[in-house]
């Protein structure tokens, strides 16, 4: 191998670093975003109009942001372009990741205040884990088919393992457990969402607008999905609890515009498999400290949580060897 040859693959490496690092702080950004959303939705006394709230500031950021850069603007009309081509090698169905995004989101603010961040995150997990693994062999991201490995398939085991010894002193109140089940189907609707959220953003181009493109249709599809559910719980319902005055319970969305768009961008460097478990270690470790310093619950943190979290990193580097070394 020249020199010439090496410094490609020197290249490639780095960026497949780069995006795992990004996916940590992308997992570390969705524990915040969790934390906020569930004592939003706990102080209005219902999750979906929390959800409504965090995906409705989003979209307006992502709006403002294609109304100031002509660049967000060109890169959500090339989707549409493209979507209206019978050619154009994308399909309105891979357009509305935002449904998982929304139906997410909503369980953050309907569980959180329940079952508290850590067990939300591990039930978020153990679907993911598994998902990301399928949606990458199926295909369905935009970086391809991704094989089963013995590797691959090593660390979504050790990434369960985490996750169940993580909260093995917790989940002990069958409540807690039926709640668990929300987040769980949010996991494993989060990988097809990250994977056809990628292919948006490599249709709508190369650059960073590429990806906050992906972000402004994601949260379009979710506000749109949130706001009739919202409608029909207030016929059915009535009105919420009366806004809460801290500021700090409105950053969800903030949140979630760059976290979204973070993953739109990086799936397409890394997969969706180990995008998901970089999300992993960021969202375990960002759930110990959320645990311990802003708590949702009267849980303290123990042994098991910092052993789970531990092994969840051994999981994220076991499972980025594969792509290291096709880099």
């Amino acid at each position: 191998m020249t020199a010439t040859d090496i410094r490609p693959a020197r290249t490639a490496q780095q960026h497949q670093l780069i995006g795992l690092s990004a996916a940590f702080g992308i997992g570390m950004l969705f524990a915040i975003q969790s934390r906020l959303n569930g004592e939003l939705g706990h102080r209005l006394g219902s999750g979906v109009p929390a959800a409504l709230i965090s995906f409705g500031t989003g979209l307006v950021i992502l709006l403002a942001g294609c109304a100031v850069v002509p660049s967000i603007r060109r890169s959500v009309a090339r989707v549409w372009q493209t979507i209206r081509s019978p050619s154009g090698g994308l399909r309105w169905y891979q357009c509305i990741g935002g449904l998982a995004g929304a139906f997410l989101v909503a369980t953050q603010s309907i569980t959180v205040a329940v079952i508290g961040v850590a067990v939300f995150t591990v039930a978020v997990v153990a679907g993911q884990a598994v998902s990301s693994l399928v949606v990458d062999r199926i295909g369905l991201g935009p970086a391809g088919p991704q094989p089963y490995t013995p590797l691959r398939v090593v660390g979504a085991l050790v990434a369960l393992a985490a996750v169940v010894l993580a909260v093995s002193d917790r989940l002990n109140h069958p409540s807690g457990l039926l709640l668990a089940v929300l987040p769980a189907l949010g996991g494993v609707f989060t990988a097809v969402q990250q994977a056809v959220n990628g292919r948006v953003a490599r249709t709508a181009g190369l650059d960073a607008s590429a990806a906050l493109a992906a972000g402004v249709i994601n949260f379009l599809v979710g506000f749109i999905a949130l706001l009739v559910v919202f409608l029909a719980e207030l016929v059915f319902r009535g009105a919420p609890n009366s806004l809460p005055s801290d500021p700090w319970l409105y950053f969800g969305g903030a949140c979630g515009v760059i976290f979204i768009s973070a993953a739109a961008a990086v799936v397409r460097v890394v997969g969706v498999f180990v995008l998901g478990l970089g999300t992993i270690a960021g969202q375990l470790i960002a759930s110990l400290f959320i645990d311990l310093f802003l708590p949702a619950s009267d849980q303290a943190v123990s042994l098991p949580v910092v052993a789970g979290t531990l092994l969840a990193l051994v999981a994220v580097v076991v499972a980025s060897i594969p792509n290291l070394r096709r880099s």
